[in-house]
């Protein structure tokens, strides 16, 4: 029973812990020749995508991570994989929207 009890709590512990880890809220700036890049964890979690759908196997779970180009990006790698023109805008051509000067 003890066990069971033990079990219980830190299978509740390692959930929290899991959920708070990277909130929506988080937010990963890079600077890059275009100006900054801010990635906002809420814009893409209100889309209703999930953590796992992009870490960690498009990106690593740690910053800085893989070093992104432009190029990669528009070859439908990284960003690209979803940023594709379909399930979100293309890259090319709307540089203002991820880039801020």
């Amino acid at each position: 029973m003890k066990k069971a009890a033990l079990a219980a709590i830190l299978a509740v512990a390692f959930a929290a812990v899991q959920a708070y880890a990277v909130p929506a809220s988080k937010s990963v700036e890079w600077n890059t020749s275009m100006g900054k890049v801010v990635f906002k964890g809420k814009d893409h979690a209100g889309e209703g995508i999930k953590c796992s759908e992009c870490h960690p196997k498009i990106f690593p779970m740690k910053h800085p991570g893989a070093e992104m180009k432009m190029a990669d990006i528009n070859a439908g790698k990284y960003c690209g994989v979803c940023h594709n023109g379909k399930r979100a805008f293309k890259p090319a051509g709307n540089c203002a929207k991820c880039h801020k000067k």
